[in-house]
């Protein structure tokens, strides 16, 4: 990009939470349906101002979070792109709605703003408690896709991929941030439209009377027209045949379950998203997430001052957990450090595919308090 170009992008001074209502509407959403739940509610009150002015653009807010998810879904099927945003207790009231996306392949994006402890918790302070919630809130054996964001930055963008992967892999997309990420004010660039990419659902081709709207592809993508366009078919959340009528018969519920993970497992290389930063040559490795990342950033930096080889792999991507980029780090490096704000949710994900090769440790804070680089540095040195 030349030097002209960037100058004419805006700048723009935002939260964590604005960036992820400006990357909604970079990426194309025109339908959101929400209920105001603390760290998360700026994401629906800039909606709220925003989507009215957008072309075709829908702001509801439901009575409850149940209600929002389930609008969303309906929206999802007319064609609109679509996302409601929450926090942990509103999160936990969307599962069995996630859980019906999933099997009616439903493409949403759900942000969840989260924050510390249990039940109602700690509303205004940060916490990591809902990460494996997201892979296994719903219920049932289905893939998701669980993206994270560490500054005001990658809100924007990551929403942006989330809004892309949902359309592209027809499949509920969850951005999780923590309330540091979300509150966060940072100046930022908003890029002009075109200078990203913009990926909307596969349509159908053949004639209406021909559409199976889960039949088997060659991605395992099936297309999905707007309702009202002429192509009928059936929406259920009971396991279904390829025209989407329920069926019980062995070899069918078979074949969708299998399709239905094989659309996200083949595709792995392009959904694992994570950031190195000085991981070549490191011998301790920090893995971290949301704003505890900014802090192991720091932390790293310092050590290498210092003179110790610190690395940080940075995930984007929490689910499908990318295996393949810890698992070569872990036979490289002599300590692992997993620092959460929770009781160590990734970092069993990292002690399951370790076996044995290295030594992991966590760093676990769950007082509503952040993880700070010196906590970082203090067990890396």
């Amino acid at each position: 990009m030349s030097a002209m170009q960037r100058k004419k992008r805006t700048e723009a001074f935002l939260l964590g939470n604005e960036a992820v209502a400006e990357g909604a509407l970079l990426a194309g959403c025109s339908f959101y349906a929400g209920y105001p739940i603390t760290p998360s509610t700026e994401i629906m009150e800039v909606m709220a101002r925003r989507l009215p002015h957008v072309e075709n653009g829908v702001f509801l807010q439901m009575e409850d979070e149940i209600a929002s998810a389930g609008a969303i879904i309906g929206a999802s099927l007319a064609g609109r792109k679509v996302m409601t945003a929450t926090s942990g207790p509103g999160f936990s009231l969307m599962q069995e709605q996630i859980g019906y996306a999933c099997m009616t392949e439903t493409p949403l994006v759900i942000v969840n703003v989260m924050r510390g402890g249990s039940s109602t918790g700690l509303p205004t302070s940060p916490g990591q408690g809902d990460v494996q919630q997201a892979r296994w809130g719903a219920h049932g054996d289905h893939p998701i896709i669980v993206f994270s964001a560490a500054d005001v930055r990658e809100c924007l963008e990551m929403t942006i991929t989330a809004f892309n992967y949902a359309e592209k892999y027809r499949t509920p997309v969850i951005l999780l941030l923590d309330e540091i990420t979300a509150h966060t004010r940072e100046k930022i660039e908003i890029p002009r439209p075109g200078e990203f990419e913009v990926l909307s659902r596969l349509l159908p081709t053949m004639p209406p009377e021909w559409y199976k709207p889960y039949e088997e592809t060659v991605r395992g993508v099936p297309p999905m027209p707007p309702i009202g366009t002429g192509y009928r078919f059936h929406v259920t959340g009971l396991t279904h045949d390829p025209l989407g009528f329920p069926t019980s018969r062995p070899d069918e519920v078979k074949a969708v379950t299998e399709r239905m993970f094989r659309k996200i497992d083949r595709f792995f290389h392009d959904i694992q998203i994570v950031d190195h930063d000085q991981t070549e040559d490191a011998d301790t490795l920090v893995i971290a997430y949301g704003s505890v990342a900014r802090s192991a950033r720091l932390a790293v930096r310092q050590a290498r001052e210092a003179g110790v080889k610190a690395g940080l792999l940075s995930l984007k991507t929490l689910f499908p957990f990318p295996r393949p980029h810890v698992e070569k780090l872990l036979r490289t490096c002599k300590l692992v450090l997993v620092p959460e704000m929770n009781m160590g949710q990734i970092s069993r994900e990292v002690k399951r595919v370790n076996c044995g090769i290295t030594t992991i440790r966590t760093i676990n804070r769950v007082d509503g308090q952040i993880i700070t680089p010196s906590q970082i540095l203090k067990e890396i040195a």
